[in-house]
């Protein structure tokens, strides 16, 4: 097979929506980095939700991207909550993302009852190389049709890496 055509992760992020600001907010904080090993940052409030008690600009959630080699061992275990198993639904061109209901099935993730439980979103980004000339900076160009990766890719990529799509 080319090398060129070879599927990839991109990246991987994983991500916690709290809803509110303040020490369950810190808490999902030091939970992402204890999961990954890597530093995570806030999401912020996009605009006021007077309902919610949630204001513009407020910290309402943590994520982390994981790429490289500690993607590719972070999504294997985060598949193992699922049985290796995703629906169709959860699948696009070069991407797909499933959620988590409690970080504590993770493996090697227990309990801690000062920490709570938290649900997170993980999503995939897949490529092939080659990609970098749509981000770099000069010489920019597009990706051509035929190097996209489309959802058929993306399926065939999760069968390789042992997870079977309902």
């Amino acid at each position: 097979m080319n090398a060129m055509r070879e599927v990839l992760i991109d990246k991987v992020v994983i991500n916690i929506g709290i809803g509110e600001s303040g020490e369950r907010q810190k808490k999902a904080l030091k939970l992402l980095e204890e999961i990954t090993g890597k530093a995570p940052t806030s999401t912020y409030a996009k605009k006021t939700i007077r309902n919610f008690g949630i204001r513009k600009g407020e910290a309402i959630g943590a994520k982390v991207t994981l790429r490289g080699s500690d993607a590719l061992e972070f999504l294997k275990k985060a598949l193992t909550v699922n049985e290796n198993r995703l629906s169709a639904r959860q699948i696009g061109d070069g991407y797909f993302s499933f959620g988590i209901h409690e970080h504590i099935d993770l493996p090697g993730v227990d309990y801690d009852p000062d920490m709570g439980i938290f649900g997170m979103d993980v999503s995939v980004s897949l490529k092939r190389r080659g990609y970098r000339v749509a981000r770099r900076k000069i010489a920019r160009s597009k990706v051509g049709k035929n190097h996209r990766v489309t959802r058929h890719d993306t399926v065939e990529f999760l069968k390789s890496i042992g997870v079977e799509v309902e």
